[in-house]
């Protein structure tokens, strides 16, 4: 279920944040890199689902850290939304990695959100053990072949996820 079709189903005038995760390797940005800047952009995605997912995000909303392409792969901390979704201004950039030379500054193809550090886990809830928790069973990043680097996280799940990290937040 999308974020969107959850926030419909829900009263306008008190909604709970939504929960995402989204990845990101340690060695370029890692959880312990945004505790240090306190909030940073969330910029690079170049995956329209994933885009796609950003804009759906709103201020207040909550991010699971996940740190890929490292080992152990898992959870390793919190973060909220502080900004909703703006041009990535990395796109128009010929020196960035993530240069898109067909997009266009009338026509961004290209979003990005800001993020504040809110919590490192007291240890990481490993994608082995979400793979293994029945409780999680459905999560979309414990599904095979799963490589979104933002995607959407029910709340039984991420109250789930919190609760093996040790969290000190408590998803509502």
């Amino acid at each position: 279920m999308s974020a969107k079709t959850l926030r419909k189903a829900k009263k306008p005038a008190a909604q709970p944040p939504c929960f995402w995760l989204m990845k990101t390797e340690p060695n370029v940005f890692g959880i312990d890199d945004l505790a240090r800047m306190k909030r940073s952009p969330w910029d690079g995605v170049r995956n329209f689902q994933a885009r796609n997912h950003m804009r759906e995000m709103q201020v207040g909303d909550l991010v699971l850290f996940y740190h890929s392409s490292s080992e152990p792969k898992g959870v390793v901390g919190l973060a909220r939304i502080v900004r909703t979704a703006y041009p990535d201004h990395t796109q128009f950039d010929p020196k960035s990695d993530h240069y898109d030379a067909s997009s266009k500054q009338e026509d961004p193809r290209w979003s990005m959100v800001d993020v504040e550090f809110v919590e490192k886990l007291a240890g990481p809830v490993t994608l082995e053990a979400m793979k293994n928790d029945p409780a999680l069973d459905g999560m979309l990043v414990t599904r095979r072949g799963m490589r979104l680097s933002v995607q959407p996280v029910e709340t039984r799940h991420a109250q789930r996820v919190l609760a093996l990290g040790k969290s000190k937040h408590r998803a509502t």
